[in-house]
């Protein structure tokens, strides 16, 4: 197909925390240079959602005169991590029995979405060409180096066929190419597979987050108070094991973010991590902070938690992985902001340096790895090495004295190594040999079904397009999946987008493509790992209003 091509120094994919940070760092480095940034939402921050608490650190080292005039919503002034005991108690833990880096001074609750949407405006001041709307559906590969990538067609209906308004994608050449697409990236998975970059340690790890935001009734609300905590309604439920915790800000004009993240590696097949958030919120603790407010948005995200141990080689010929696509995220301190704004920023100083070094940008950037290491971010990222894997062998209590005792002692320095080598998707037990999960009907009060909350997510995709969740195998769904694992697509799926439907007497998996709000769970827990996850029509998806 004849495409149209355009080039550029520099092709940046995705307008996250990453992908802006790289494009305002590389124009500071080099006012001359061509810098193009993809994003597949509507706008800038319209797929983006994070809880989310903001250490300022990596902003302030960006836009050192200006970084006070990003929205920065409330700071955090009353900071609390409870443990849920049941269903109906909880212990608020003191300060001093809380590991110290979930302690959160200094930080600022505020919406991921706004403050990109604020980045971009900088981005372009400084000259970023940015296109919203355009997904990068393929790699450019040449001699095997990255070359740039193809823009998804758009007007194709649902065989794949072109309609009358169809526009075929276009051919984004870059001398390098930056890829910042967020968790479990679509080319950042193939990059990976295709240059063998994964880390021969530990194989990365996933949460599902979740994300409500709640309007209380006028003076309800306390801006600045954060509550964090673990326990009910997640653990040992029905012959498996399952992690994760709760978080609950109050922002500004009365308004909280409550949410719940659920570790991708549990093992009872039966359980729906939608269903658990939403028995989360009729615990004591949680509604009555929201007794008598109005839920106003909804939203879900994968979270790629593996930390220190599961970072991938972040470089390849003619480009980097960044931010959440290879990995950044602290987990040990729920923030994931300012290291993928980190990373961003050492990938721009790279790149600059390679630009520099060689018009024809053939220089190697393995540099980006020494320039990771000799930084903040890896010295932050060492230190919670064993967050994770502590906490999934030896539960919250034990788990969370060994953090806390690491954290105390020895910080980045610590002698000890455990790692979490199991894929989150093998977890999965045998249907037959765990109990069912039963979970209340909900009362339209606190508590929603998936149908309702997909409404709230502003999620839109042209129905006559083709599905963008591919399955490799059509029969491993009815013939494994279901006899196997009951087929658990039903339930870690937070949209509904699978269903198993009886069809004159058969079984068969119906896919909802219209109401994917591009998660990418299916991506990461289908036990077959059958499921493709691809970027749909550009602009499609959700549209998260301050997320």
């Amino acid at each position: 197909m004849e495409r149209e091509a355009m080039e550029f120094d520099v092709v940046i994919v995705g307008g996250g925390p990453a992908g802006l940070s790289a494009a305002i760092a590389l124009k500071q480095q080099d006012a001359t240079l061509s810098v193009c940034l993809l994003e597949k939402g509507a706008e800038i921050g319209a797929h983006l959602l994070s809880g989310a608490l903001f250490d300022p650190v990596a902003l302030q080292e960006l836009l050192p005169d200006s970084w006070q005039q990003a929205p920065l919503g409330v700071p955090v002034s009353d900071d609390q991590v409870h443990l849920l005991q049941s269903e109906q108690r909880s212990l608020q833990l003191p300060a001093w029995a809380v590991p110290p880096r979930m302690h959160n001074q200094g930080c600022h609750i505020v919406s991921l979405g706004n403050l990109c949407r604020w980045l971009g405006q900088q981005a372009e001041k400084l000259g970023v060409e940015i296109y919203p709307g355009f997904t990068a559906s393929e790699l450019i590969m040449e001699a095997g180096r990255v070359k740039g990538v193809i823009t998804g067609d758009l007007g194709l209906d649902r065989a794949g066929n072109p309609k009358a308004d169809h526009v075929p994608g276009m051919a984004l050449l870059g001398r390098y190419t930056l890829f910042a697409e967020g968790a479990r990236g679509h080319l950042g998975k193939q990059l990976i597979a295709t240059f063998n970059l994964a880390s021969p340690a530990q194989p990365q790890h996933y949460a599902i987050g979740f994300k409500e935001l709640w309007q209380l009734p006028a003076g309800q609300g306390k801006a600045g108070q954060v509550m964090h905590g673990s326990g009910w309604p997640l653990g040992k439920q029905g012959g498996g094991n399952s992690h994760g915790g709760f978080y609950l800000y109050h922002m500004e004009g009365d308004q909280v973010a409550v949410g719940l993240i659920v570790d991708l590696n549990y093992q009872n097949p039966w359980l729906s991590p939608f269903d658990e958030f939403q028995r989360l919120k009729h615990h004591p603790l949680i509604a009555g902070v929201l007794q008598g407010g109005e839920r106003i948005s909804y939203g879900a995200r994968a979270i790629t938690k593996g930390g220190w141990h599961a970072l991938p080689r972040m470089h390849f010929p003619g480009g980097l992985l960044i931010g959440c696509d290879a990995g950044t995220l602290d987990f040990s301190r729920i923030k994931g902001i300012h290291t993928a704004m980190k990373s961003g920023m050492l990938a721009a100083k790279t790149v600059a340096m390679a630009l520099r070094g060689s018009d024809e940008g053939g220089r190697d950037l393995a540099q980006y790895g020494d320039e990771l290491h000799q930084s903040w971010l890896a010295r932050e990222l060492k230190a919670a090495r064993n967050f994770g894997a502590a906490l999934h062998r030896y539960g919250p209590w034990l788990g969370g004295a060994f953090n806390w005792l690491e954290q105390r002692l020895f910080g980045a320095n610590s002698p000890f190594k455990l790692l979490d080598k199991a894929h989150d998707y093998r977890q999965l037990r045998v249907a037959s040999r765990c109990e069912p999960i039963h979970y209340p009907k909900p009362d339209g009060k606190l508590s929603f079904d998936k149908l309702s909350s997909v409404y709230l997510a502003n999620t839109s995709h042209d129905e006559d397009q083709p599905c963008h969740l591919k399955l490799q195998d059509e029969r491993i769904p009815v013939e494994v999946n279901l006899p196997t694992w009951a087929e658990p697509a039903q339930r870690y799926c937070p949209a509904g987008v699978f269903e198993v439907l009886e069809m004159e007497g058969a079984a068969k998996l119906q896919i909802n493509a219209a109401n994917c709000i591009h998660c990418k769970t299916c991506d990461i827990k289908d036990p077959s790992q059958n499921i493709i996850w691809t970027p749909p029509q550009g602009g499609s998806g959700p549209n998260y209003p301050n997320m």
